[in-house]
């Protein structure tokens, strides 16, 4: 039992290194989320029902509590943007990641009515399988068992501390 989990966690970590390289890496992008941080600003123009409520194209664009500046001859003004209720038109300015690492972070926003939610639950259920695993490499009786769950230990208070403050 014990040779074939270290097999399978082997040959699972090697599998997984690229996905954990990418997770990480969008991982520390969403830390940086409501920043600029790698972020440029785009136009971007879109059509909607010109009968559209402002908070329903806010939504649409989203553009989280969208304010009206101004409304004039069926122009509509907000911060980002212009709404032309003639045409239906609107056209906005938009802080965006470069295309790889817009796709990158969609990584940690997938629903379950997208086709990476089963990536999210594949890779939770393998990072968890990893954690268990773990134990399996060493004998209960060694030292170095007894030094891993010390850590591991550690690292849990580390986050329930981090979690709380």
């Amino acid at each position: 039992m014990n040779f074939n989990v270290r097999i399978i966690h082997r040959y699972l970590g090697f599998f997984l290194a690229g996905i954990m390289a990418v997770y990480a890496i969008s991982g520390i992008l969403m830390i940086f989320r409501e920043t600029e941080f790698l972020k440029s600003e785009k136009v971007i123009t879109k059509k909607f029902p010109s009968d559209i409520k402002i908070e329903d194209l806010g939504k649409a664009i989203k553009i989280r509590d969208i304010k009206i500046e101004e409304e004039k001859d069926n122009i509509v003004r907000f911060k980002q943007g212009t709404f032309d209720r003639n045409a239906g038109i609107v056209t906005y300015k938009a802080k965006q990641y470069p295309f790889i690492l817009e796709k990158m972070t969609k990584l940690h926003k997938a629903t379950n009515k997208q086709p990476l939610y089963y990536l999210n639950i594949f890779f939770g259920l393998s990072l968890l399988f990893f954690v268990i695993s773990a134990f399996w490499m060493f004998m209960p009786s060694s030292d170095i068992f007894k030094k891993g769950l010390y850590f591991s230990i550690g690292g849990a208070i580390l986050v329930l501390i981090l979690l709380f403050i």
